[in-house]
């Protein structure tokens, strides 16, 4: 009996499955019938033209996308060719012009011009050994009669207490001239004070102005 019962429910087992499989089955064809099938496009007359969809459009930058640009290709350095040089011109140069004889002289320590000339009088300040110092005077010499010595008058002006009042003064100053210098009688000059060189010379020319 048992033997009879376990052949009853192998053959009842099966039938079993072949139910389920039909019960999925049908599913798939719902799926199918739902999915609307695509119509083919109808076929243009012969004497009409195809209608083209047109070229979709480039998206454009204000919609975000960058528009695709091919890769640069790197190239290889190029080498820099050689530069021709210029042939070499020199430059034609004037000749200078002779540069005027400096002066010789000694630096007395003052703002004066150097004599042009030289001299080898041993009481010139400027060749010789004779030291200045001293105030400065300036005048006009009025007499050159003498052997290298001058007369040079000095014009100035003194204040009179009692009237209160500038008079005119003037003075004269015997000085030592130098011969490098070569001063006469008209010519304003410049006098310095110097050791004494005689009982009434104390003084030495040191620079000629001009000549009245």
């Amino acid at each position: 009996m048992a033997d009879d019962k376990k052949t009853k429910e192998d053959a009842k087992a099966p039938a079993k499955k072949d139910e389920s499989r039909k019960e999925a089955s049908p599913k798939k064809d719902e799926v199918k019938r739902q999915t609307p099938k695509k119509e083919a496009p109808a076929a243009a007359p012969k004497g009409e033209a195809k209608e083209v969809d047109p070229a979709p459009k480039a998206p454009s930058k204000e919609e975000g996308e960058k528009p695709k640009t091919a890769p640069k290709k790197l190239s290889a350095p190029k080498e820099a060719a050689p530069k021709r040089q210029a042939a070499s011109v020199k430059p034609v140069r004037k000749p200078k012009p002779p540069r005027k004889p400096i002066p010789k002289g000694m630096d007395i320590g003052i703002d004066v011009e150097l004599p042009k000339k030289e001299c080898k009088d041993r009481f010139c300040p400027f060749h010789g050994t004779l030291p200045v110092r001293g105030q400065i005077l300036e005048g006009i010499v009025v007499s050159d009669r003498m052997q290298q010595s001058v007369v040079v008058k000095r014009e100035y002006m003194r204040l009179n207490k009692k009237y209160e009042r500038l008079e005119k003064r003037s003075g004269k100053y015997l000085a030592h001239s130098p011969p490098c210098l070569g001063t006469k009688s008209g010519d304003r000059v410049r006098i310095m004070e110097c050791r004494p060189l005689s009982k009434t010379i104390s003084y030495v020319v040191i620079e000629k102005r001009t000549g009245e």
